[in-house]
């Protein structure tokens, strides 16, 4: 445990800035999760149907991941690359 005034303080900013890049992953995390039923669905007769919405996830994907790009939990070269595969990913419907 800290001992300094200022290493208590230390501890108290990280674990506030843990819990909110925690919120933020878990956003990211679930738009994430949402995206990919539609994409497995693709086999159902109303394929295009699931195409519709998951454009319309695909940009409430886009939103969280910029977010959290925006406050520094997750890198720019990551974000980037998670939007291209999840792209590719609804292109293939």
């Amino acid at each position: 445990m800290p001992i300094t005034d200022s290493a208590k303080k230390a501890l108290r900013q990280n674990k506030k800035r843990r819990e909110r890049n925690l919120t933020k992953m878990a956003a990211v995390k679930k738009e994430i999760k949402t995206l990919r039923k539609f994409t497995a669905a693709k086999d159902l007769p109303a394929g295009r149907q699931d195409k519709k919405n998951a454009v319309q996830a695909l940009s409430k994907v886009y939103k969280a991941i910029d977010k959290a790009v925006k406050t520094n939990v997750i890198p720019k070269n990551r974000a980037n690359r998670m939007k291209s595969q999840l792209t590719k990913a609804i292109n293939k419907l």
